[in-house]
C-alpha cells in the first residue's frame, strides 16, 4: 500500500504538470523500478507519451529569412541553368553540302525559322560582330538552295589603317559580293576594331566576321602572320568546313579564281602575277603543272630559291578540316597549324605549306595546266600618306583658281 500511494501521488503530480516538461522523466524511471520489484499498480496510460515528448525550443523570430534564402538559391540555379549552352546553332550557309541537306530536313520538319546568310556561331572573346546582307527572317521554303553552289569559301583578309584602306576593302568587298554563296569573309585587325572598317564591312553585303588580333605590336615582326593565325584559331574553334583562302586587301582577284577554289579537295595552288620590287617588270610565281599535277615552280628571285615551295600567300588554298580534323587526313601529329613569325621574310608561305602537305603529289594545280592568271599582286600601296578621320572631309578643300587677265597691249597673264 505504501508503494501504491507513492505511485499515485507521483501520477497526480505528473497530471498537474504539462507532459512536455522534463519532470516526467524521473517518475518513469521510478515507476519501472517499482514495477520490476513486484508492484501491482501499472504505469499510467500516458506515460508512453510522456517518454516520447521532446523539449520545445523557442520560436524563430525571423522566419522569413529561410524563405528569402531559398528564393535566392533557386534564382541563382535558374540563372546558371539558362546560361548553359545545350546546343550549338550553325547557320545553314556555313555548312557543308552534306550537313546542310540533313539540317534542312530537320528544320523543315520542325518548321523553325532561320536567318538568311547570317552566321549563328558561338562567339569567342576576340570576335566583334557578325553581319549579313539580309536581316529578314525566312522559313526554310524561302531560303535558296546553297548546297548546289559548292563548298563554303572562307576568305581571310588581314587589314590595317592606312590612306588607301577604304579603297582596297571596298574593292575586295564588291568582288566577293559577286561570288555565289556560301561565302564567309573573315577580316582581322590589330588590337582594336575601327569604326570605319566596320561600316565598310556592313555596306558590302557580304557575310563577314570581324576579328581583332590582341598582340603587342612592339614584339611583332610580321603583322599579317599573327592576324592570319587569329583567323585560323577562329576556324579551328568553330570547326568551319570549307576552303580557306588568304586574300590580302590590296590584291586584284578575278571571279574565275573563286570558281576554281570550290574544286579543291585538299590543297590547291596556282600561279600569281606580281610586280618586281623595282616595279618595272612583271614576274610569275607559282607552280608548273602537267594537267592538275604540279611538276615544278616559277621563280625569278635568287634570294627565294632556297624555299621548298615557291608560292605567294595569295596563290594557294586548302581544306579547313586539315586544321581541326587530323585523323581525316592521316596527319602524323595533331599540332596546331599556324604561320611562323620567327622565320626569314619571304619564307612564311613555304613553312606554312610544309605543315599541310608533304610534297607536290598532295597538291592540285588550278586551273588545268596552270595556264591562266587569276589574281595579281601589285604592291601599289603608297606610304606616308595622311587621310582624314573617318575618311570624310568635313569642310571644302582649298582651291586655286587660275585667272586670265586681258592687258591693253593684247597680251595676257595667267
Amino acid at each position: 500500500m505504501l508503494s501504491t500511494r507513492r505511485t499515485q501521488s507521483a501520477a497526480n503530480a505528473v497530471g498537474d504538470r504539462p507532459l512536455h516538461h522534463f519532470q516526467a522523466i524521473p517518475y518513469l524511471n521510478a515507476g519501472r523500478q517499482h514495477s520490476s520489484g513486484g508492484a501491482s499498480a501499472a504505469a499510467p496510460p500516458y506515460s508512453f507519451l510522456a517518454s516520447r515528448a521532446k523539449p520545445q525550443h523557442h520560436s524563430n523570430p525571423y522566419p522569413w529569412k529561410r524563405h528569402v534564402f531559398r528564393l535566392l538559391l533557386f534564382f541563382l540555379f535558374g540563372f546558371l541553368f539558362g546560361l548553359y549552352p545545350f546546343a550549338e546553332l550553325d547557320d545553314f550557309p556555313l555548312l557543308s553540302p552534306t550537313t546542310a541537306s540533313s539540317s534542312s530536313s530537320i528544320s523543315t520538319d520542325n518548321n523553325l525559322p532561320r536567318r538568311d546568310l547570317v552566321a549563328l556561331l558561338p562567339s569567342g572573346p576576340q570576335e566583334i560582330e557578325i553581319h549579313g546582307f539580309d536581316d529578314k527572317t525566312h522559313t526554310m521554303d524561302e531560303l535558296p538552295d546553297l548546297s548546289r553552289n559548292g563548298k563554303l569559301l572562307i576568305v581571310v583578309t588581314p587589314t590595317y589603317n592606312r590612306a588607301s584602306q577604304g579603297y582596297y576593302l571596298n574593292r575586295l568587298g564588291q568582288t566577293l559580293r559577286l561570288v555565289p554563296p556560301p561565302l564567309l569573309w573573315i577580316v582581322v585587325e590589330m588590337n582594336v576594331a575601327s569604326v570605319e572598317t566596320s561600316e565598310i564591312l556592313m555596306d558590302t553585303g557580304v557575310v563577314y566576321r570581324h576579328l581583332v588580333c590582341k598582340k603587342n605590336s612592339t614584339n611583332i615582326k610580321d603583322r599579317g602572320v599573327h592576324q592570319r593565325n587569329t583567323a585560323l584559331e577562329h576556324i579551328q574553334r568553330h570547326r568551319l568546313d570549307g576552303i580557306v583562302y588568304f586574300a590580302d586587301d590590296d590584291n586584284v582577284y578575278s571571279l574565275e579564281l573563286f570558281e576554281q577554289l570550290r574544286k579543291i579537295r585538299r590543297f590547291g595552288v596556282w600561279p600569281v602575277a606580281m610586280l618586281s620590287q623595282s616595279k618595272n617588270k612583271a614576274i610569275l610565281e607559282g607552280p608548273v603543272c602537267n594537267g592538275s599535277q604540279v611538276i615544278g615552280w616559277h621563280t625569278n628571285e635568287k634570294s627565294k630559291r632556297l624555299r621548298r615551295f615557291h608560292v605567294d600567300m595569295s596563290g594557294f588554298a586548302f581544306n579547313s578540316t586539315i586544321i581541326w580534323d587530323p585523323r581525316k587526313w592521316h596527319r602524323p601529329n595533331s599540332d596546331a597549324i599556324r604561320q611562323l613569325d620567327s622565320v626569314k621574310e619571304g619564307f612564311q608561305e613555304t613553312t606554312f605549306i610544309e605543315q599541310i602537305v608533304e610534297d607536290e603529289s598532295q597538291m592540285e594545280g588550278l586551273p588545268k595546266g596552270c595556264s591562266r592568271i587569276m589574281n595579281w599582286h601589285l604592291h601599289l600601296d603608297s606610304r606616308n600618306l595622311v587621310y582624314p578621320k573617318g575618311w570624310q572631309v568635313p569642310n571644302n578643300l582649298d582651291t586655286i583658281v587660275r585667272l586670265k587677265v586681258q592687258l591693253s597691249q593684247g597680251k595676257h597673264l595667267t
